[in-house]
């Protein structure tokens, strides 16, 4: 019997899928609720299951664009699967040298990437003729892939580039690539945009790391980093001037009592804005932890579309690549975002004197028509506040800093 595997419905308003690729191949066997595909939306990556157990013919081809519940592939439940071969000892025995037949050194998987690694020769337009296998049996695993393409000085590189080369390459944008780029420009086109900055001395939060990280990894299990003081920050700073977590829907102002804090994150396939619900009432160690989570997913392409719905602000670090300011761009239908940038050491003004402090800028675009110059203003000044004397963030205890860590 053939069983039909067909396209499911990623979400509302979805109507076609990009097959991303396939990860088995054409008359493979497949068991039963193994991944056999992914597929791009124009909002996520999500992968296929096989639904019975059987042989593997696929119909549609990774590039494709294809329809929600189109037919894709199909599975032949009366193939046999493939007898493993049973490791058997054998005694010893002496064979002279003219009857002895040379052993094949060559493994199937020798030179073939795995899934994961072929995804990313794909997007890089690598050759795998160029890049050094470290896998069982010669295989090219991911992070051959990923060495292969980074420099000592941790920046990325594609194809080696032949001298006075003038090649092109022309691909295909991903369904996620295309709404991205149309959001981005309704954006612009749409909303009353401004952007507000101001700067952030990092010498509290940085103290706190130096002293505490090490007792937060080993009582939490996770690292503390800088996203969950600033998410923290923000969601203090947004239930001080909620105009910043509101939202605009027809003629109406929608208003949150909660903070749901889309984090954006890079991922292979574009940029992913997984969301934290309720972060006003999270632990800096429960919004690392969620961090960690969903950064985690949206770059393995294990994303939900849930996961990334419903944000009622965002916070995007353009720091982690140097960035050192921006004007980022609003989410809709949010109002605002908050952005941030790398830390580095500046000569400023304390207390008449000259001082070097790590400082960071942090840039708030926001849409005019629903937040007024005074409370983005506003917000930015107390989110710089509360970064600045990190126990405001919490209220009382005799040690504020180990009670804020909870340690």
């Amino acid at each position: 019997m053939k069983v039909e595997i067909k396209v499911p419905s990623p979400g509302e308003s979805i109507t076609e899928v990009e097959i991303a690729q396939w990860l088995k191949e054409e008359g493979s066997y497949v068991e039963k609720d193994e991944e056999i595909a992914e597929i791009d939306s124009d909002k996520a990556t999500l992968t296929i299951a096989a639904e019975e157990s059987g042989s593997l013919n696929i119909l549609t081809q990774a590039g494709e664009t294809v329809e929600v519940g189109s037919v894709i592939c199909t599975i032949d439940t009366s193939a046999k699967a493939p007898v493993k071969e049973a490791t058997t000892i054998k005694e010893p025995s002496v064979s002279s040298p003219e009857k002895a037949t040379p052993v094949s050194t060559s493994n199937y998987a020798e030179g073939t990437p795995s899934p994961a690694a072929s995804k990313l020769i794909r997007e890089k337009g690598l050759e795998t003729s160029a890049i050094a296998a470290s896998g069982k049996g010669g295989r090219i695993t991911k992070a051959d892939v990923l060495s292969s393409t980074t420099t000592t000085n941790g920046s990325t590189i594609g194809k080696p580039r032949k001298p006075g080369s003038r090649e092109q390459k022309r691909e295909k944008m991903s369904s996620l690539r295309k709404k991205l780029g149309k959001r981005l420009v309704s954006v612009k086109n749409q909303t009353a945009m401004l952007t507000t900055f101001n700067e952030v001395d990092m010498s509290a939060i940085m103290e706190i790391r130096k002293k505490h990280k090490e007792k937060f990894k080993e009582t939490h299990g996770v690292g503390l980093g800088f996203m969950s003081f600033f998410t923290s920050a923000i969601c203090a700073a947004l239930q001080e001037f909620p105009a910043v977590n509101a939202m605009i829907d027809g003629d109406d102002m929608v208003m949150h009592d909660y903070c749901d804090v889309g984090i954006a994150v890079s991922a292979p396939k574009g940029l992913m804005v997984p969301v934290i619900r309720n972060a006003e009432s999270l632990s800096l160690a429960q919004i690392e932890s969620e961090v960690v989570r969903l950064a985690k997913k949206a770059r393995d392409g294990k994303i939900s579309l849930d996961e990334m719905s419903g944000g009622t602000f965002t916070i995007t670090n353009g720091g982690v690549f140097g960035s050192m300011l921006s004007t980022p761009i609003i989410n809709p239908p949010q109002s605002a975002i908050l952005g941030m940038h790398n830390i580095v050491e500046r000569p400023i003004a304390i207390n008449g004197k000259v001082d070097i402090r790590p400082i960071m800028y942090v840039a708030l675009s926001y849409d005019h028509r629903i937040i007024d110059g005074r409370e983005s203003v506003g917000f930015l000044v107390k989110v710089k506040q509360m970064l600045e004397n990190p126990v405001l963030l919490l209220h009382g205890g005799n040690d504020p800093v180990s009670l804020l860590l909870e340690l």
